[in-house]
């Protein structure tokens, strides 16, 4: 048996997964939420800077993403002000930097499957 499917089970905040690579991909998985931390893993951002570094979400979309990152413990919101305008920056937790050698991993595959195309 393999390692990440030593139990039944794994749980992580209360959420049940049949295995590791489910867990995973519960934090990472979908269409945005890579891309979302990618944008994030050298700089912090504001939100209207992500919407311009992501032209093809939706804002709705993007703000879903972030709030689910945010809530897995990924992506850390920061709130500066306390009346309109605030200003609000996002940057990855210390867990979201974790990420980072997957992030580029994947940065690299995807360039070398564009490369041989």
């Amino acid at each position: 048996m393999k390692t990440e499917c030593i139990s039944d089970y794994v749980t992580l905040n209360g959420k049940v997964y049949p295995c590791t690579i489910s867990l995973a991909m519960d934090l990472i998985g979908g269409k945005w939420k890579a891309v979302i931390l990618y944008h994030l893993k050298d700089a912090e951002k504001r939100y209207n800077e992500l919407r311009k570094e992501v032209p093809t979400i939706t804002e709705m979309t993007l703000s879903l993403q972030l709030k689910q990152l945010e809530k897995d413990g990924l992506v850390l919101r920061k709130v500066y002000g306390k009346k309109p305008p605030i200003k609000v920056i996002y940057s990855l937790t210390d867990f979201g930097k974790t990420f980072t050698p997957v992030l580029e991993t994947i940065t690299n595959w995807g360039n070398q499957i564009v490369s041989e195309q």
